[in-house]
């Protein structure tokens, strides 16, 4: 309470989460006008039966599951953004134009400018998806029409691309991640609602359970993302004219769960993508292309299958999103610069091989705490049979990483007034 109070009497503070809210309030706004000639019950309909397009729905920030004008969501940016993350393997120049603000802001040029042709190309998938699959969801699309739709969703995945950079400037959480959080969170009434109306006297317990789950679900998801392994730092102390300088110990914190949500967007994305050629698949004229999407669609509605290679993607995404951005050969070099050392191990290669060691250690378990959250639903459905009731634990782990970091962001905030004695 007392904190929601100095954020209250903040002005300049307060003036932000109004502004954030506001902006929030009009994704949402946007989330819930359709696009032109959708029939809205027979793509209700059509969610409701499609475990595929309801994981997609999720990154959309809730838009898709409307055929919103921002159906795509935020998802073209992200793309966009993880190829600019990437890139720096294969082209080094990349990685020194990142050290530079210059060249960082160069970077987010080109993300803004790729997002446009990926939210094209996402936009016309999509829409052929549609047509293809669910004819009742569009009608009848004309050439026109179809050219129309393209560029109403992909300019309205760049308002939110434009919204989500006001949102960061504001310093109050990441404004791509917060959008993905509010669509999250809309979506709760409506959960709690089919609830509600499909509750039995039978189900009484496992609603409890559900409850209890989530809770602990929450809970875990807290602990490993704020937990750390912290590797102790040495300073060699330097003497210039007779006096000394330096020395001390610190740490160096190396996260449980290095990669965040990305292993899960990376997974989503590689474990969808059979799923809507297979549909693509059985629209076809010629008969073995027709078995050959058919038995593509059976593999993927069988839940054992589905589940084991949804873990195993998040379980290997995670390792390698680490190694990419985890560099323990950067580490070393810049400690031996500081005169800094790992005690008990030599600079140079010991201390690298040390890094990736422990590295290696902390991002099994990280790996196996986001292949567990990602099953999670899966696994609940399989146990209890109840599709109305199912923890999403993708969900939970973006509501809880984005909430989490917004109160830091905005804790920050507050330490640095009262450092600098505002009002």
């Amino acid at each position: 309470m007392d904190k929601l109070i100095q954020i209250w009497k903040a002005k300049d503070l307060r003036k932000k989460i109004i502004f954030v809210l506001l902006m929030l309030a009009v994704f949402r706004l946007a989330a819930s006008v359709p696009i032109p000639g959708v029939n809205t019950e027979a793509l209700r309909e059509l969610f409701a039966s499609s475990q595929i397009l309801g994981m997609m729905n999720l990154f959309s920030g809730g838009g898709m599951q409307t055929c919103s004008v921002v159906m795509m969501g935020v998802m073209p940016y992200i793309t966009a953004a993880i190829i600019f993350e990437l890139l720096p393997m294969v082209v080094p120049q990349l990685e020194e134009m990142k050290k530079e603000e210059q060249g960082r802001q160069k970077i987010t040029m080109w993300t803004r400018w790729l997002t446009i042709p990926l939210a094209a190309i996402q936009s016309f998938g999509m829409v052929t998806l549609l047509r293809k699959t669910a004819p009742a969801v569009l009608g009848v699309v004309s050439v026109f029409d179809l050219a129309a739709m393209i560029i109403v969703i992909t300019a309205g995945t760049i308002f939110l691309m434009w919204i989500g950079e006001l949102i960061t400037e504001k310093k109050i959480g990441n404004g791509i991640s917060l959008l993905i959080f509010a669509g999250i969170v809309s979506s709760l009434p409506r959960v709690v609602q089919q609830t509600i109306v499909g509750y039995t006297a039978n189900q009484f317990f496992i609603i409890v359970t559900f409850i209890a789950i989530t809770l602990i679900t929450i809970i875990g998801v807290v602990i490993i993302n704020e937990g750390q392994r912290k590797i102790p730092i040495h300073h060699a102390r330097q003497v210039r004219t007779g006096s000394s300088l330096g020395g001390g110990e610190s740490f160096l914190p190396l996260k449980v769960n290095m990669a965040g949500v990305i292993p899960i967007i990376f997974a989503i994305a590689v474990v969808t993508f059979p799923g809507m050629i297979a549909q693509f698949l059985i629209q076809a004229e010629s008969a073995w292309l027709v078995s050959t999407g058919n038995w593509i669609n059976g593999l993927f509605q069988n839940q054992l299958v589905y589940a084991a290679l949804y873990f195993s993607f998040v379980f290997g995404f995670t390792y390698f999103y680490t190694e990419v951005t985890f560099d323990p050969k950067k580490i070393a070099e810049n400690l031996q610069k500081q005169g800094a050392f790992i005690p008990g191990i030599r600079p140079g290669k010991n201390t690298i091989d040390y890094l990736a060691y422990i590295t290696h250690r902390i991002t099994f378990f990280g790996a196996l705490f986001l292949g567990s959250i990602a099953i999670l639903p899966l696994v609940m459905r399989y146990f209890t049979n109840v599709q109305s009731l199912v923890i999403g634990g993708a969900s939970l782990l973006i509501v809880v990483s984005v909430a989490t970091e917004t109160v830091k962001q905005i804790e920050s905030q507050l330490t640095m007034r009262e450092y600098e004695g505002l009002d």
